[in-house]
């Protein structure tokens, strides 16, 4: 009986995928037929660059003009003095070792 059910849910999906992707080559395809109108295109290309997000405007409302991500590179000896530290800092590390040893 679930058996039965899996199929069932199967050929439902199925067929809404199918009956999904055939309204959208039709649409797809009416849509190409279609005469474009270029200055409406210009236009909305023209009101998008008019408009900035929020996040790029300061508290003024002007663009923002500094460098948004900036990343600090690091040599690999930087890389491995850092993690050196760190192990010895831990509490396995070299310091606990070396006072263990010495008792």
């Amino acid at each position: 009986m679930l058996q039965i059910l899996y199929i069932l849910a199967f050929v439902i999906v199925a067929f809404l995928a199918v009956s999904n992707l055939i309204r959208n080559v039709l649409t797809l395809g009416a849509e190409s037929t279609r005469p474009v109108d270029h200055r409406s295109r210009l236009n909305q290309r023209a009101a998008s660059l008019r408009s900035s997000h929020p996040e790029l405007l300061d508290d003024d409302g002007r663009v923002i003009e500094e460098p948004l991500l900036v990343m600090k590179s690091m040599t690999v000896e930087d890389a491995r003095e850092r993690l050196d530290a760190i192990y010895r800092s831990s509490p396995g590390g070299e310091s606990s070792n070396s006072n263990t040893e010495g008792t």
